[in-house]
């Protein structure tokens, strides 16, 4: 027992922020020296990643800190890449440290026994996972820091919050979050395809589409546990030429409301006139892991009754197949 609980007293999550907008290749590299000091790594892109160190310190013979410090010298060495380096016991607790570098880059370790005296100071929105509209929820009802968050009872925070979003709040002010470093290379971005039988001036027609690879594109994530940063649009014109154009979502997201509302603005900047079409394609971008995104509060009734709705259809595609649910837009096209 006692050999249990010391190994649960360490800080060996290691949470990694790169600087924001940078290059893809650049990403991919910071990631490879990551994987050099331990093959559990997790992306999270377009900048950040988890590496989890616990059979890495026997390897190193170095503590944590130490190895944050080696990561740290080898990527503005190499790469010409300063990162932040938060590490702790969770991943809560190190990607909240590494947020909390100032500057460039650093690397900031929090003890296991110091962890709630560290986090209860912060500001409520410095907790990893608390959004600004959480944070504006928690405030506005006097929950100014995490300290604060912590000593709430649960049921009060779920009321504020939501059911799930309440108990994840406050297990993570108090420092609980079993969540494991999953192993996780750059995610392919998802896509979907659509080819007219016949070529299209139809404005009706094409939205009727676009909407279907909506949903598509929706299911095909949700199912993944992935959501998008980020969606394209392309379009296939008579003669082989096509239209492509790339926009970023206002929060990642999976749910065909936001999905749907930026695949509409994508189409409507292509600006379609007498353009005959033969397909779409609808790509999600800068994919990542669900668990890794605060779902935020919407404050928006009409939006969380369409959420539970969406809920509900992925449970009965899952059952009956893709083609028994959908917008009915969908199936007129299709009929």
């Amino acid at each position: 027992m006692a050999a249990a609980e010391g190994q649960v007293r360490v800080s060996s999550v290691m949470h990694v922020r790169c600087p924001d907008r940078l290059p893809d290749d650049v990403f991919r590299q910071v990631l490879e020296q990551c994987a050099e000091l331990s093959p559990t790594v997790q992306a999270l892109p377009p900048s950040a990643a988890l590496v989890e160190l616990k059979g890495a310190l026997c390897y190193h013979g170095a503590d944590a800190r130490r190895l944050g410090e080696v990561l740290r010298v080898r990527t503005l060495s190499q790469l010409g890449t300063d990162v932040r380096v938060g590490i702790g016991p969770t991943i809560t607790v190190a990607a909240t440290a590494s947020g909390q570098i100032d500057g460039p880059g650093g690397v900031l370790a929090v003890d296991p026994d110091q962890v709630l005296d560290w986090l209860g100071p912060l500001p409520v929105e410095a907790l990893h996972g608390v959004g600004p509209k959480q944070a504006a929820a928690l405030r506005e009802y006097g929950v100014h820091c995490v300290g604060l968050l912590a000593a709430v009872p649960p049921a009060t925070v779920q009321r504020l919050l939501g059911g799930k979003a309440g108990r994840v709040a406050v297990d993570r002010a108090r420092g609980i979050d079993p969540r494991p470093v999953a192993p996780r290379a750059m995610p392919a971005s998802a896509s979907v395809r659509h080819s007219f039988v016949q070529h299209t001036l139809d404005g009706a027609v094409v939205r009727g589409a676009l909407l279907d690879l909506v949903v598509q594109l929706g299911l095909q994530l949700r199912g993944r546990g992935q959501v998008a940063r980020g969606l394209t649009l392309v379009l296939r014109f008579v003669g082989g030429t096509s239209w492509e154009k790339t926009r970023r979502l206002p929060e990642a997201s999976a749910h065909e409301d936001d999905l749907r509302t930026m695949a509409y603005r994508l189409i409507d900047a292509a600006g379609l006139q007498r353009g005959r079409l033969t397909g779409l394609v609808l790509r999600g971008e800068d994919l990542v892991d669900a668990g890794q995104i605060a779902e935020q509060i919407s404050l928006d009734q009409a939006r969380e009754d369409r959420l539970v709705a969406e809920a509900v259809s992925d449970r009965i595609r899952g059952k009956f197949g893709p083609g028994a649910i959908g917008p009915a837009a969908t199936f007129r096209r299709a009929s």
